[in-house]
């Protein structure tokens, strides 16, 4: 059974089953999910997703084609044992959003030719976003967000037919936006039950008006807003008393379960109640870029210690020259004076420095950062005082002391939260 339809049925049987969904094409990010999949027993299939923003037929922000993202997750997978054919590959916010200045039909026909690519090379996950309104809509009601979705999917089950494969697709209208709230987005308004039925029989409608009945039957989940949310220095934790009628309603539609984005810096209780109210795909990226960054950041503060000024990564200072020589990833998403987004351009929780990585001058940076440290062990007080998580693990011998693992290891922390919320049994 493909392991997605196992994760619904699993649900529909009463039991709180999930899976965690990584969505990033950051390497470390993906070294460490891939690496943290081998760990957990018994093996199950890692999730990896990428966005339109980062991969789609122009390269994306990472530079990187659909095909490209496959082979780039493949040669990990390679590099560290991980058996490809326990890889899902999704498709998130496949759509028109990356072209939403154009109009419609110039965003739709781009959406289009993404889906072909996307399913061609060989993503099973696809999920239809169209709810965001192009340049020429004066309204976007769901009817025509179902529509253009219906168009996406004839697309992709065309391609997946060529490769004998059945992909499995996730709808909704009221989709987060990626990467989490902008400044001032305080305020997270919880999906109303009426409103996903609402859209799961319009959805369904247009599915059936266009003979893709074949299709519907492999929508496994709707994307919805359970009340969870991230912004620039807070946090909306899960308040599973609010959403009752929202996990209620989805026990009544057969097959289908729900996606919940954004579940970035959740708790491990909190990612359990979510999955034990039905969210059984639980997305997460900036989250992990996030740990990865603080993990960067306490290696230079060790490089600072154990190495003479004229010796030093400045990686640090290379991260805020890209930052500000290419501000379109960050500058409408942090507010405030100046010094207010120096801050966040650093710390925020919505992580806009993600899309910085590979910059040229960021990646030679980090690579005289780890040159820098050496594969000798670091100063265990050292690590004891800016690691203090890993400084457990290297006593207990769960880790070895090497800068890389020590990345790796803060990532993996994150990760193991959501192993446990996606796979704790009903209290």
């Amino acid at each position: 059974m493909n392991y997605l339809d196992f994760v619904v049925a699993s649900q529909k049987f009463g039991e709180a089953r999930g899976i965690t969904s990584v969505c990033s094409a950051h390497s470390f990010v993906l070294e460490a999910a891939l690496r943290h999949g081998l760990s957990v027993t018994p093996n199950i299939p890692v999730l990896i997703e990428a966005t339109c923003n980062q991969v789609n037929q122009f390269g994306g922000y990472t530079g990187m084609k659909p095909v490209d993202f496959v082979r780039f997750v493949y040669e990990i997978a390679d590099r560290v044992g991980f058996p490809r054919h326990n890889i899902i590959l999704g498709g998130d916010h496949l759509g028109p959003l990356v072209w939403s200045n154009e109009p419609a039909e110039n965003a739709m026909e781009k959406a289009k030719e993404m889906v072909r690519e996307y399913v061609r090379a060989g993503f099973r996950k696809i999920h239809l976003d169209c709810s965001m309104p192009c340049a020429d809509d004066q309204e976007l009601p769901v009817e025509l967000i179902a529509k253009r979705a219906t168009e996406l999917t004839a697309v992709a089950e065309t391609i997946a037919a060529k490769f004998d494969f059945k992909p499995r697709y996730v709808i909704g209208t009221e989709v987060p936006p990626a990467g989490g709230a902008k400044a001032g987005e305080d305020h997270v308004v919880i999906t109303n039950p009426m409103d996903a039925e609402a859209t799961i029989d319009v959805t369904h409608q247009a599915f059936s008006a266009r003979g893709l009945n074949s299709a519907w039957e492999r929508v496994i989940a709707t994307v919805v807003q359970p009340g969870v949310e991230f912004g620039d220095e807070t946090i909306h934790e899960y308040d599973r008393s609010a959403a009752v009628g929202l996990a209620r309603f989805i026990e009544t539609i057969p097959g289908m379960i729900y996606e919940a984005h954004s579940t970035d810096y959740q708790s491990r209780s909190t990612l359990q109640s979510l999955v034990e109210d039905h969210f059984g795909i639980l997305k997460t990226g900036p989250s992990l870029t996030f740990a990865f960054r603080q993990a960067v950041f306490a290696l230079a503060d060790m490089e600072k210690i154990l190495k003479k000024e004229d010796q030093l990564s400045h990686i640090n200072e290379a991260l805020e020259t890209a930052m500000l020589n290419q501000p379109v990833y960050w500058q409408k998403h942090y507010a405030g004076a100046s010094q207010q987004q120096k801050f966040a351009r650093f710390y925020s929780f919505s992580d806009r420095i993600r899309y910085y990585w590979n910059a040229t001058n960021v990646q030679t940076s980090f690579e005289h950062l780890l040159s820098n440290l050496g594969d000798a062990p670091l100063p265990l007080s050292l690590v004891s005082e800016y690691l203090p998580r890993q400084y457990e693990k290297i006593r207990s011998k769960e880790i070895e002391n090497h800068p890389r693992t020590l990345l790796l290891a803060q990532v993996m922390d994150v990760l193991e939260n959501y192993r446990f919320g996606v796979s704790q049994p009903v209290s």
